[in-house]
């Protein structure tokens, strides 16, 4: 009895390390690619172009191309994630937000009959919250030119009880409205569009 202890004792080092050394080489090989690929995906399903393949989506995307989230004076363009999703440092939100609508987005496109654009649109507009618009815009009381907008920014970081509002109540129709036409039939010219932008 005492020799097997011993004998067990003296087992060398790399004999007890070589199960848990294959084991962590198989996590690696079997985790990296699939960690690889939900990433890649992730990437490739989060642009406009992606976003417009779907037809129930396209108007929004050409909507977005003529508004002033793609052509502005400062060459910065706010992408659709950028707005319908958490922000990407918030990574459980971001993932699980964008595994929600991704699924519910194909449920609805192959069994959801009609597709109902003003609904979907109105659906959009009462989730969307506050901090979403804040990503981008956060120096809101900053305008010394436009004390209006200033006071009305105020009213909606700093909202009493029972008046609380959200961006999208005064900014409804900022990003996607048929502002190309809008602008048509106020100067009969079409509205600028950045060059290098894929057409649709």
């Amino acid at each position: 009895m005492a020799k097997a202890e011993s004998s067990e004792i003296k087992k060398p080092f790399w004999k007890k390390a070589i199960k848990p050394a294959i084991l962590i080489i198989l996590g690696i090989l079997i985790a990296f690619p699939l960690f690889s690929m939900s990433y890649y995906t992730m990437v490739r399903t989060s642009t406009p172009e992606f976003c417009a393949s779907c037809h129930e989506i396209k108007p929004a995307v050409v909507a977005w191309r003529s508004s002033t989230h793609v052509n502005n004076a400062s060459g910065v363009v706010v992408d659709c994630m950028d707005c319908h999703l958490p922000a990407p440092q918030n990574t459980f939100n971001f993932f699980f937000s964008k595994s929600y609508h991704g699924v519910k987005d194909v449920v609805i496109h192959f069994l959801g009959g009609e597709y109902d654009q003003e609904k979907a649109r109105n659906n959009a507009y009462a989730a969307f919250e506050n901090s979403e618009c804040q990503k981008c815009h956060r120096n809101l009381l900053n305008m010394p030119y436009k004390r209006g907008a200033m006071l009305a920014h105020r009213s909606v970081l700093y909202a009493r009880p029972g008046y609380e509002k959200k961006c999208v109540d005064c900014h409804y129709d900022l990003v996607h409205s048929e502002r190309g036409l809008v602008m048509y039939r106020q100067t009969r010219e079409m509205p600028y569009q950045a060059k290098g932008l894929r057409q649709l």
